[in-house]
C-alpha cells in the first residue's frame, strides 16, 4: 500500500488510475449509460468497468478547506444511510483501504462554473472534481444516485455496491432552478421544509422560494412589528391554528439549506394579498373596507394604502429584517393579482418598494405583473401568467424566472381522480409538466435573460408534508431535469424509464408521491429506509 501521500499525488494529476492493489474481484459488466440519473448530465462516457464501495473504501479531499470536507463528511453520511457502510474521511491511517473517493477542487477540468462537476469511476477509485465545493457537491448527488439499492453479496466475503465505471461531465443549464413553498395559506413546520430541502438537493435544485404572507397568515416574525405574528400568524384557509417563523426558526431554515446549497428567497407578498398584515395594523390598509381575519381561499380583495409614508416605514423595517437574517441575494416582493390596487398606485408601490430593497442589499424579484412598472433591470420577473407583463420586463433588460401556471404550478391536479389540489390553471399530469421546453415557451426570449425555472406549491388544499408530498412528487423532479440538462437532452419516453426507477429512493425517503398511471413504477423489495440527517 502506497502513502496517502503519493497515493494523492497520483491522483492529483489524474492518472486517475488508483496505485492501490487491485482486489481480485470480477464485477458484472455494468453500462453508465442506462442508470437511472435525474437529472441527466451533459455528458455521460461509459467504460465498462464498476467501482466496488465496500469496507475497504476511503473518502479523501485534496484539501483541508472546511467548506470541501463538510461536502464529503455529507456523502460518508449519505453512503452510511444507504449502505450501512460508515466510510473514513480523510483518515491517515491507511492500513486496509484498498478503493478511494477523492473530492478536489484543484483540478479545473471541469471549468469555471461553481457547480459544474467531472467524475470518474474506474475499478480502484472515484474522482470528483470541480472548481468549487458547490460543484463538488452537485456531483456528490450524481455518485448518490448510482449506488444500486443492493450490494451484490455474492463477489466477495464482504458487502460491495459496484457502482457503474466511466466519466460523467456536467454543467447547468440554469444558473436558478428552484421550488416555492407557500407556508402562509397553510403552515409547514422546520422539519417538514428541512425534508423538502433533502429532496430538492437530491434532484439538484439550489432555491427553495417561501411564501411568507397572504391574506391567510404572515409566517416570519418581525421583531419591531410583533402583532404581524401574534394577530396575523393565528389564522389560515380553513380556520386551523396557522403558526409561524421565529427569527431562529427562520434562521435554522436558512442554515440547513446552505449546508445543501440551497439558496432561501423569502416572499413578502404585496401591496395585495395583505390582508392578515392589515388585520395586525388596520393603518396599512388601502381599502377601506371592514378588517377581519381571513380563511377563505379568494384572491385581489386586500391592498396596502400605497400613497402613505408609514407603509414605507414599515415595509422598510421587514425587509430589513429579514434581509438582514438571509445572505442569499434575493428579495421577492410578490406583487400578483393586486385587483384592489389602481394601477397608477400599483406602479408607484413597486417602483418605490424596489428603492427600498436595494437599500437592504438585495435583487428584487416579483411575479410578473411588476413589469408594468418603471424599475431597474436588475430586478427580475417571474412569470406565471402574462405574456405582455413578461415582454414588457424585457423591455427593460430584466432576466426572467419562468413558472408557468399551465406547467409549473405543483398545485394542480394531476387529473379527476387527485385527493388534492386545484383546477383554475389546468389539469397537469406528469407528463405534461415535463413535455415543455423552457427556451421556447415564451415567443422571444433570449435564453441568456432566462435566469431560471420554478415550480411554486401553493397550499391552499393541502395542510401536511404527506399532501405536500404528493402534489410536489413526481413532477418536481421533471421540473429538476428541464431547468439543469440541456433541452436536447429532454425526452419523455427516455425519462420516464428513469422516473420510474425513483420510486425505491422515495419509498426509503417515506414520500407521499403519487403513482401516476402514465408511469410504469419500480416497486421496492427492501424495507430500510435512508433517513436523511446532518
Amino acid at each position: 500500500m502506497k502513502t496517502r501521500g503519493l497515493l494523492i499525488l497520483a491522483i492529483s494529476i489524474l492518472g486517475w488510475q488508483c496505485e492501490t492493489p487491485k482486489p481480485e474481484i470480477e464485477f458484472p459488466l455494468t453500462d453508465l449509460n442506462t442508470t437511472d440519473l435525474i437529472p441527466i448530465p451533459k455528458i455521460i462516457e461509459a467504460n465498462g468497468e464498476a467501482f466496488g464501495l465496500d469496507q475497504f473504501t476511503g473518502i479523501y479531499t485534496s484539501t483541508s478547506d472546511e467548506a470541501l470536507v463538510s461536502v464529503a463528511d455529507f456523502l460518508a453520511g449519505r453512503i452510511q444511510d444507504r449502505t450501512g457502510l460508515r466510510l473514513p474521511v480523510n483518515n491517515e491511517d491507511e492500513a486496509g483501504i484498498e478503493r478511494i473517493i477523492y473530492l478536489t477542487t484543484k483540478n479545473t477540468e471541469a471549468g469555471d462554473n461553481k457547480e459544474a462537476y467531472s467524475l470518474h469511476l474506474n475499478r480502484d477509485s472515484v474522482i470528483l472534481s470541480a472548481a468549487d465545493p458547490e460543484g463538488i457537491f452537485r456531483g456528490v448527488q450524481t455518485l448518490r444516485q448510482l449506488i444500486p439499492m443492493q450490494s451484490n453479496d455474492t463477489l466477495a466475503e464482504q458487502p460491495i455496491w459496484p457502482l457503474a465505471g466511466g466519466r460523467v461531465d456536467d454543467v447547468p443549464n440554469f444558473a436558478y432552478r428552484g421550488s416555492m413553498l407557500d407556508v402562509a395559506r397553510h403552515f409547514f413546520s422546520v422539519e417538514d421544509v428541512k425534508k423538502y430541502i433533502d429532496l430538492l438537493a437530491y434532484y439538484k435544485i439550489n432555491v427553495l422560494h417561501l411564501h411568507l404572507t397572504d391574506d391567510q397568515g404572515w409566517r416570519i416574525e418581525i421583531k419591531s412589528w410583533p402583532r404581524l405574528t401574534e394577530v396575523g400568524g393565528q389564522t389560515e384557509v380553513g380556520g386551523g391554528e396557522g403558526g409561524f417563523f421565529t427569527q431562529s426558526d427562520y434562521k435554522e431554515i436558512v442554515d440547513y439549506a446552505a449546508q445543501h446549497y440551497i439558496t432561501i428567497v423569502p416572499e413578502i407578498d404585496m401591496p395585495g394579498h395583505t390582508n392578515a398584515a392589515a388585520v395586525a395594523y388596520p393603518f396599512l390598509d388601502g381599502t377601506g373596507n371592514p378588517l377581519r381575519p381571513y380563511t377563505g381561499m379568494r384572491v385581489g380583495f386586500s391592498s396596502f394604502d400605497t400613497r402613505k409614508d408609514t407603509v414605507y416605514s414599515f415595509i422598510d423595517d421587514v425587509v430589513r429584517e429579514i434581509s438582514a437574517i438571509t445572505p442569499g441575494p434575493y428579495f421577492h416582493i410578490g406583487g400578483d393579482e393586486s385587483h384592489s390596487t389602481p394601477k397608477n398606485d400599483y406602479i408607484y408601490f413597486v417602483q418605490r418598494v424596489e428603492k427600498i430593497v436595494h437599500k437592504h442589499g438585495k435583487l428584487m424579484i416579483g411575479w410578473d405583473e411588476i413589469g408594468q412598472a418603471d424599475i431597474s433591470s436588475k430586478s427580475i420577473s417571474q412569470f406565471w401568467n402574462s405574456e405582455k407583463h413578461v415582454n414588457s420586463a424585457l423591455e427593460k433588460g430584466m432576466q426572467v424566472i419562468l413558472s408557468p401556471a399551465t406547467r409549473t404550478y405543483l398545485d394542480m391536479k394531476y387529473d379527476t381522480l387527485s385527493k388534492h389540489g386545484l383546477t383554475w390553471a389546468a389539469y397537469i399530469p406528469v407528463d405534461s409538466a415535463y413535455v415543455w421546453n423552457p427556451e421556447s415557451f415564451v415567443n422571444g426570449i433570449p435564453k441568456e435573460m432566462i435566469l431560471g425555472v420554478e415550480a411554486p406549491l401553493w397550499s391552499e388544499t393541502i395542510s401536511t408534508i404527506s399532501e405536500l408530498e404528493y402534489l410536489a412528487f413526481p413532477r418536481v423532479i421533471g421540473h429538476s431535469e428541464l431547468s439543469w440538462s440541456p433541452s436536447e437532452k429532454h425526452n419523455w419516453e427516455a425519462f420516464k424509464v428513469r422516473l420510474a426507477n425513483q420510486a425505491p429512493y422515495l419509498d426509503r425517503m417515506d414520500v407521499n408521491f403519487y403513482r401516476s398511471e402514465r408511469v410504469d413504477w419500480k416497486e421496492n423489495p427492501y424495507t430500510f429506509k435512508e433517513i436523511e440527517k446532518d
